[in-house]
């Protein structure tokens, strides 16, 4: 039998990618993983292998964030929260860290941040119950073990969730992905727009129904008139920004530094021709992250 940490090693990055879908924050994804292989590492000699390593593993780590969950209340976007600001300035209210959906350093479009943050609309038993067998292709009899359940609730668990997901997070056909030359160069309206001062420059690839989101706050904007006005705010003079490049759950993103500190970083949903919303997250601790 090999060792816990041959076993483990190869499928660390496959259950930080399920824990931060069930729990909607790399921060707690990170704990989970962690207390996962703490508890498959203290249980190792008792692993009849009757299962798989991965489907053992994927186990402990469901039922860790199924604990964590239970302990408190969903994350979301303020989208998810409700209706958008009518004029600019909109809410003064600060969500607290622990009610707000994180972006996750990753280039895999199933983890877009809409899937995210619609997944934690679910149950946790519904949620878990998708993702082992949608996203990881459990059979349900391996997914009915995993949660202590039937097979039966399994298949009614799995229907409730598909048809929840279609309504709160559906799947754009448009959607481009960040190597495409047009997300690069929709990518670069949005840095140079900032870096230069000249808000033009991105809300001439607004499109007609974009949505800004400013976490941690709490308003949202909806429609290229709004938006255009709160980024125009936003931009203030040349050389107050600089943005780096990067790829954020699957989605074109920067990492920002206004004035030569670490700002935040801003995660665009870009589609064919144009850039449909944008979600920045104003916590510098997430440049860090996302550069080391």
């Amino acid at each position: 039998m090999i060792g816990f940490e041959e076993a483990a090693g190869p499928l660390r990055s496959e259950l930080l990618a399920h824990c931060y879908r069930m729990l909607g924050t790399w921060d707690e994804a990170e704990d989970a993983v962690q207390e996962t292989y703490l508890r498959g590492w203290r249980a190792w000699d008792g692993f009849d292998q009757r299962a798989s390593e991965r489907t053992w593993l994927h186990r402990i780590a469901t039922n860790v964030c199924l604990n964590a969950i239970r302990d408190r209340g969903r994350r979301a976007l303020p989208s998810g929260i409700g209706a958008p600001a009518e004029e600019v300035g909109g809410s003064s209210e600060v969500l607290p860290p622990e009610t707000w959906v994180q972006p996750f350093a990753s280039d895999r479009s199933d983890l877009r941040l809409a899937l995210i943050a619609g997944m934690q609309t679910l149950s946790a038993n519904q949620r878990a119950v998708l993702l082992l067998r949608d996203v990881l292709a459990f059979p349900a009899a391996d997914v009915a073990a995993m949660l202590d359940t039937s097979v039966a609730a399994v298949k009614s668990s799995l229907q409730r969730a598909r048809a929840r997901m279609a309504k709160v997070a559906p799947s754009p056909d448009d959607v481009v992905e960040p190597a495409a030359p047009q997300a690069r160069r929709l990518l670069d309206a949005y840095v140079t727009a900032f870096e230069t001062g000249d808000v033009k420059v991105l809300t001439a690839v607004l499109r007609a129904d974009a949505t800004l989101e400013l976490l941690p706050g709490r308003a949202w904007y909806a429609g290229k008139v709004a938006c255009s006005r709160v980024l125009a705010d936003a931009v203030g003079n040349p050389g107050d920004w600089r943005m780096d490049r990067t790829v954020a759950n699957g989605q074109p993103a920067v990492t920002a530094y206004q004035r030569g500190r670490p700002f935040g970083v801003a995660v665009l949903d870009i589609r064919r021709d144009t850039i449909a919303g944008i979600t920045v997250f104003a916590d510098p601790a997430l440049v860090e992250r996302f550069t080391r």
